[in-house]
């Protein structure tokens, strides 16, 4: 298992908190669903069941397809993912001056 970023550190392994983790991570490229719930580590099911709801927040926007597969990337522009973003950020640095202070503690 791979470190969890803070996203998922401070709000926990739901579902949507994976997918959108996974997608923050990987924000230059598009992905289907499948690559979605494979990359979140999550259960296809699981993102259907979710899907739903990533799509009404407007985390994901559609950006091309192939055939009958859809491809999805975060959609940046959304009010929600740019706070998200920010909220990523701001957890990052926190945990990084923590990780700074435990350091010099120890010393």
């Amino acid at each position: 298992m791979k470190d969890e970023s803070v996203l998922v550190e401070h709000f926990g392994r739901t579902p949507v908190i994976l997918v959108v983790d996974f997608l923050l991570e990987n924000r230059l490229f598009d992905y289907s669903k499948q690559q979605i719930a494979e990359g979140s580590g999550i259960g296809r099911v699981t993102l259907f069941n979710n899907w739903n709801k990533i799509e009404k927040l407007g985390i994901v926007k559609e950006t091309r397809r192939f055939g009958k597969t859809k491809l999805y990337k975060l959609d940046e522009a959304n009010p929600v993912v740019k706070k998200l973003i920010e909220l990523e950020l701001l957890l990052g640095e926190s945990a990084g001056e923590k990780h700074e202070i435990k350091t010099k503690v120890t010393r």
